[in-house]
């Protein structure tokens, strides 16, 4: 999750026990990780609403997603957030040490570290739970000592460096640094059936600049390339998760050729993305281009709240009214259409009409100073609340007037998206009878359109008559300059296989076989 994983919008929890994992190596030169997935039950998603704090779900997405260093945080310390774990997550086996000690761990390319529960942590209620490393059994274990701290939404887990020989299937990476945690927070770490995680991302999010596994991998020369490969089944009713292939990609995996986009910004697998289309009409949101990160560790695909309400919206999804929203539509909705049809400047409306400043390129709001404007007795919350509403407002209103809707039509449209905002869990219901009635959501991404279903977006909850439908879309809103940023996880990878291409710096999607 990532650093900062990462992940997620929604903290839940996995139900189903692991099978065993299995890995192998075969004589075409590619190394393969087997997977197997857990689903997510409707008593665990209870149970995890009522570990969240307050909707602290919502803001946990966003810190995931703060870039330390040169990335703009500070160099000793990682964002990181546990993904959401509503349809499934996924899971490999590794091995630590000589002779080799077991642990599952999620592969995440939204974070760089390896880190497994310790031996030594003692007071971590969530460490009993888990398998640990001891290093007092391991005779290729060496002494580091660093200590090291990764943020959680839920908490921070903390520890301390070591190196030690890491089996990743056939492989041995020799004198491999990873994180011995000594403590995990709150009742997530607890319930969940990973035992740590296996960073695949860059190593400039890595915490203490630590060198990623498969940066070892290349370096100690047991790959052929510098690429790997995801191919997550979603089938819900085969036992098989997926697999991960390192050194290149399995031609089984997927149908027709991959299209592949340059990595702009080496941390997460980042690149640019352009627009997304509901039913095949551009939203307009993403028409300049907006910019992603694949994946691995989160379950949901996240994105700017003003998309993902129109998504949610098409489909149906029910969220938490907004008053501030519906506000902004009663006192302003007619003047942004004014304005919007006399062709002012869009990203200039809201601070024309005084509920943001300009900064340049976007509407900041204002009052933020302070917590509280002792003259207008206005908090600062609350002026953010209206700048951010009145933004997306502008970007419905001018996405209907491309229609040649009525302004009452408008109008009444608008509304209605206020109605869908996201909860503050940040999950939104839908109908499981209406799936062959919604449309399809569809991304930009090299010049070509990848689809995905009802099908495909739609999580189910529960059997029979008491399943329940969840939106896979969820909101995330990553300011400028690093924003706006989508998040394309296992909802996007499940359908679309996905090659990592460390040597090209590029990323490459193709349809899942």
């Amino acid at each position: 999750m990532g650093t900062k994983l990462r992940a997620v919008v929604v903290t839940l929890f996995l139900s189903l026990l692991l099978f065993p994992l299995v890995f192998s190596a075969s004589n075409d030169g590619l190394y393969r990780i087997g997977l197997k997935k857990t689903k997510f039950d409707q008593n665990n998603w209870l149970a995890a609403q009522l570990d969240s704090k307050e909707g602290e779900a919502l803001k946990i997405s966003i810190r995931k997603y703060k870039f330390r260093g040169n990335l703009g945080d500070s160099k000793d310390t990682d964002i990181v957030t546990l993904k959401n774990y509503m349809d499934a997550q996924y899971f490999g086996e590794i091995a630590i040490g000589t002779p080799p000690q077991k642990f599952t761990v999620i592969f995440d390319t939204g974070s760089a570290n390896l880190w497994v529960p310790s031996a030594k942590c003692y007071f971590s209620v969530a460490c009993f739970f888990h398998n640990k490393y001891k290093s007092s059994q391991s005779k290729t274990y060496k002494k580091v000592g660093k200590p090291a701290e990764i943020h959680y939404g839920t908490g921070a887990i903390s520890g301390f460096f070591s190196k030690d020989n890491v089996n990743v299937g056939d492989v041995v990476i020799k004198h491999q640094e990873f994180i011995e945690a000594t403590r995990e927070p709150s009742v997530t770490f607890m319930v969940a059936k990973f035992d740590g995680i296996l960073g695949l991302g860059f190593q400039e999010i890595a915490v203490g600049n630590a060198v990623p596994v498969w940066y070892d991998m290349v370096k100690q020369g047991l790959i052929k390339e510098p690429v790997f490969s995801f191919w997550l089944n979603r089938n819900a009713g085969e036992e098989e998760g997926g697999e991960i292939v390192f050194g290149g990609v399995d031609p089984n995996h997927y149908k027709g050729k991959h299209t592949y986009v340059p990595v702009t910004q080496k941390g997460y697998w980042q690149f640019d993305m352009g627009d997304v289309l509901i039913d095949g009409k551009p939203t307009g949101y993403c028409g300049g281009g907006c910019s992603a990160i694949a994946d691995s560790g989160t379950s949901l695909l996240a994105g700017p709240t003003t998309v993902i309400t129109m998504i949610n919206h098409a489909i149906g999804a029910s969220g938490v009214v907004s008053q501030q929203c519906k506000n902004v539509v009663e006192q302003y909705g007619q003047t942004i259409m004014d304005l919007l049809s006399a062709e002012a400047q869009p990203k200039k409306i809201c601070s024309q009409i005084g509920l943001c400043t300009f900064d340049g390129t976007r509407g900041v709001s204002m009052g933020i100073e302070s917590a509280v404007d002792e003259k207008g007795g206005r908090s600062a919350g609350r002026s953010d609340a209206m700048c951010n509403a009145c933004e997306m407002t502008v970007v419905w209103m001018q996405n209907q007037i491309r229609q040649n809707q009525t302004q009452e039509g408008i109008l009444k449209y608008v509304n209605e998206l206020c109605d869908r905002l996201p909860s503050p869990m940040g999950e939104s219901a839908v109908d499981c009878a209406k799936l062959s009635s919604m449309p399809s959501v569809s991304f930009i991404i090299g010049g070509k359109k990848f689809h995905l279903s009802p099908e495909e977006y739609i999580l189910k909850v529960g059997e029979g008559a008491a399943a329940q439908c969840i939106s896979g879309f969820t909101a995330i809103d990553i300011p400028p300059p690093r924003g706006p940023l989508w998040i394309l996880g296992d909802v996007f990878m499940g359908r679309y296989h996905t090659v990592f291409d460390g040597g090209n710096l590029r990323v490459g999607f193709a349809e899942a076989a």
